[in-house]
């Protein structure tokens, strides 16, 4: 797997890691990135990781474009030979599927949908085989999720389930975008789910809500006082769904800041995944739930 590069001017350089998602993509990309920052390179001014890729930003009256370039290539090489591990966390984030704001929502946009007679969470079932949208959100909420990167809007996670490829959930985004979304809605679109942290527009598909704030520029929620946005590329997460009880309940503790999210602190190798998933993956809730 060689990396693909290419100049974006003179400020920029864009590293296409695979031209396909998978987690051996991501985590040669994350190494990357994470080398480029402990290497403290003159001239680097951002470093942006992203599903597959990743873009570095630099500036050039420090660093000549082609100096940069070799710098990569040498880290990539660095990165070939590590070995595929990284400390993490693994986040429990609650869930209220089917929830009433984003049917409400998903609703007054169906001519913008695959399946205007039916609901996003029907039409994501039916198409990728499940019987039922019960059957559906337990293989949506039944394995963790790898943040592969974080943006589009300030601090929205786009996540990919620590499934075989074969077990991958795929659902095109709306025909046409929405022009509204609701606050925290727990979308989908291609093989990535995401969390939208602010209300807005959107062309995910809308399966529920969470009361978990992922974003906060007043760092007033306890969780994002060290930091305004809570997500961070290698984060795991694992949905947990809820009725609208416990949604409400947890709803109320957020507005007091007082909620906490259940975190775990664990390192993943991504050999022992490959060769077993689903025992990797109960391991992983073993760490989150051993409290």
């Amino acid at each position: 797997m060689a990396n693909r590069y290419s100049h974006g001017g003179d400020e920029h350089i864009f590293v296409e890691v695979d031209e396909a998602m998978s987690l051996d993509a991501f985590f040669k990309s994350i190494a990357i990135t994470n080398a480029v920052r402990e290497a403290k390179i003159d001239g680097v001014t951002e470093i942006c990781p992203a599903n597959a890729s990743f873009q570095i930003k630099f500036d050039p009256d420090r660093i000549k474009p082609d100096d940069m370039l070799a710098e990569l290539k040498q880290l990539e090489a660095a990165a070939d030979k590590a070995e595929s591990t990284m400390k993490t966390r693994i986040v429990e984030m609650p869930v209220y599927y089917k929830d009433p704001w984003t049917h409400e929502t998903l609703m007054r946009f169906r001519e913008r949908h695959q399946d205007p007679n039916g609901t996003d969470l029907e039409y994501a079932a039916r198409i990728n085989g499940y019987a039922t949208v019960d059957d559906f959100i337990a293989a949506h909420s039944g394995a963790p999720w790898f943040v592969s990167m974080v943006g589009f809007v300030a601090g929205l996670p786009f996540l990919y389930q620590t499934v075989g490829r074969d077990k991958q959930i795929q659902v095109p985004k709306y025909v046409r975008p929405r022009t509204d979304t609701p606050k925290q809605t727990v979308g989908y679109g291609g093989c990535f789910s995401c969390v939208y942290s602010v209300r807005g527009a959107g062309g995910y598909q809308m399966f529920g809500i969470t009361p978990m704030p992922i974003y906060d520029p007043t760092q007033q929620q306890p969780h994002l006082r060290d930091f305004l946005v809570f997500f961070s590329p290698g984060d795991l997460v694992k949905f947990a769904p809820i009725d609208r009880e416990t949604y409400d309940g947890i709803l109320g503790e957020v507005e007091a800041r007082r909620w906490m999210p259940r975190v775990a602190e664990l390192t993943f190798s991504l050999d022992a995944f490959n060769a077993d998933h689903d025992a990797y993956n109960a391991k992983m809730l073993e760490a989150l739930y051993a409290n």
